[in-house]
């Protein structure tokens, strides 16, 4: 257990990385909110001047506001669905001892380090362009004619390249929850008779929801007295009982 003087001098030493990171990240977006309130124009910059609620006001009274509201939320939302279903199926696939396995996961979180607008040419002109992209030559191999992406459907190509770019960080930070797991777990699951889908619907995702979503405790990492004393844990997640003085009372009915 750590004492007092020693979580002192983890603080003391995080303390320089934690004042960069907060500089860095609070400077943007204190400039974002002060330039919000002034007259500021790119073309003529020496327009300037306090605007007050101006700028928010002809934001929010643009006719094409709520448009764009509802297509950045369906943005994100495609993007967050294709990360953590694709991520979670690549983690799973590159948690496999297969051979090569090093130069398919530098494969795999390759496009991590393309540049946006680097990317956004690729798909754009490699792969959706409907004279010479990819697609185009696909379609028309199967006898289809070639999709204009980008003009017939272009809030969906920018959910797939956007995601396409994301999809590395989120299987990295999947795949290194994955390998966490302990491999105990899931040779007593497999002595007990869970097939593949149970162990992934009770163990594998259960201790990956940790690296999705950290805000509920896991009664992993809770003592047994205190999973007694709560026992709306066990409630919320289901598992497999592995082991009994760290998860009392979960029935083995659910692997039948």
């Amino acid at each position: 257990m750590a004492t007092a003087q020693t979580r002192t001098l983890s603080r003391i030493m995080m303390a320089p990385a934690v004042i960069v990171l907060l500089i860095w990240m609070i400077v943007p977006l204190v400039m974002t909110l002060w330039f919000s309130f002034q007259n500021y124009s790119l073309i003529n910059p020496m327009m300037t001047g306090f605007a007050g609620w101006a700028n928010y006001v002809y934001v929010i009274g643009d006719p094409s506001f709520i448009q764009s509201l509802l297509n950045t939320l369906i943005l994100v939302g495609g993007v967050l669905l294709i990360t953590i279903i694709g991520g979670t199926l690549l983690a799973l696939l590159l948690d496999q001892p297969v051979w090569g396995q090093g130069l398919l996961r530098i494969i795999v979180i390759s496009p991590f380090f393309v540049m946006p607008p680097v990317a956004a040419l690729i798909w754009k002109n490699g792969f959706m362009h409907p004279g010479y992209g990819m697609l185009a030559h696909l379609w028309k191999f199967f006898g289809l004619q070639p999709i204009d992406w980008f003009n017939q459907y272009p809030l969906f190509s920018v959910i797939v390249i956007v995601a396409w770019q994301w999809l590395p960080f989120a299987t990295l930070i999947l795949l290194t929850a994955l390998q966490s797991l302990s491999e105990e777990q899931r040779e007593a699951a497999e002595m007990d008779g869970a097939n593949a889908l149970n162990r992934f619907y009770y163990i594998i995702m259960p201790h990956m929801a940790r690296a999705i979503n950290d805000c509920d405790p896991d009664p992993d990492h809770l003592p047994a007295r205190h999973l007694r004393r709560n026992p709306r844990h066990h409630r919320r997640r289901p598992r497999l009982c592995l082991h009994q003085h760290r998860l009392p009372g979960v029935p083995y009915r659910h692997f039948e």
